[in-house]
């Protein structure tokens, strides 16, 4: 594997960490390789995914001194089919991806974290899609943004090229919470740890939901028929007991407590 992946692994969950802090972790082809290796290679036992960067970057998108290089030389250029596919692996694996925004996303980079399915960022994470400034379309970040994003706040990044800061990431919806930069891996750890502990089956399940519902099933009652029946596929893939226990809760004052909870978050 590249040096510029590295992956430590804990009791049901994992951490890949992109180590390029020199060319701010942009993904070059032999690290976008190497992280597509390494989200394959995770065993059956890993429920969720800490996908965080070194140095004061997350991720600023593609190497694009590389891909101009490669242009240059008349190399095809795969590099687009190459990242679409990397974030497709995140998408359709089974385990849980948190993005651990420790600094700067930009383009490719905020794909990524538009791609995980929950992102806790440093109070100095900054996100931006640069694109406009080479007269081009973040033919990633924009289209996963805007998913994301009501149109007013997708154009903002698209149109302006101006970054947004990690509070108002947050406030619009990119990410679930800010903490402190010290703390980021901690609460990231605290959280994936948490996570792991739930049923494998029902975690796989609701994650393919989240797409399922709007995507596909914009109609009220058919959405709810959509819940029950992922709810039987949870019972028919679980091992018998699984879920009858009630989970633990930051607020029951166990050691979660750490753990930042989602602005406006509500139970069921």
């Amino acid at each position: 594997m590249s040096s510029t992946i590295r992956v430590e692994h804990q009791a049901g969950w994992a951490r890949i960490r992109i180590v390029r802090p020199d060319k701010r972790n942009a993904l070059d082809r032999a690290t976008r390789v190497a992280l597509g290796a390494a989200i394959a290679g995770l065993g059956a036992d890993i429920r969720a995914v800490v996908l965080t960067g070194t140095g004061t970057s997350f991720c600023a998108g593609l190497d694009l001194t590389e891909r101009a290089a490669e242009l240059a030389a008349g190399a095809p250029d795969t590099a687009g089919a190459e990242a679409i596919a990397l974030n497709g692996a995140m998408r359709a694996h089974r385990a849980v991806f948190i993005a651990g925004v420790n600094g700067l996303a930009l383009g490719g980079g905020m794909t990524l974290v538009n791609t995980c399915d929950l992102a806790l960022a440093a109070e100095d994470a900054a996100f931006g899609t640069p694109e406009i400034g080479f007269a081009t379309y973040a033919s990633m970040a924009g289209p996963t943004s805007r998913l994301l994003l009501n149109r007013k706040r997708a154009g903002w990044l698209l149109l302006t090229g101006e970054r947004i800061d990690a509070a108002t990431a947050r406030d619009w919806g990119l990410v679930n919470a800010v903490v402190a930069p010290a703390a980021l891996d901690a609460h990231c750890a605290d959280l994936a740890g948490r996570i792991a502990g739930f049923d494998a089956a029902a975690l796989a399940a609701i994650k393919a939901s989240l797409d399922a519902v709007p995507g596909a099933e914009l109609d009220w009652e058919r959405a709810l028929l959509f819940g029950q029946g992922v709810n039987a596929a949870i019972r028919g893939a679980s091992k018998p007991g699984a879920g009858l226990k009630r989970p633990p809760h930051p607020a029951d004052g166990d050691d979660g407590a750490s753990i930042p909870a989602a602005p406006g978050s509500h139970g069921a």
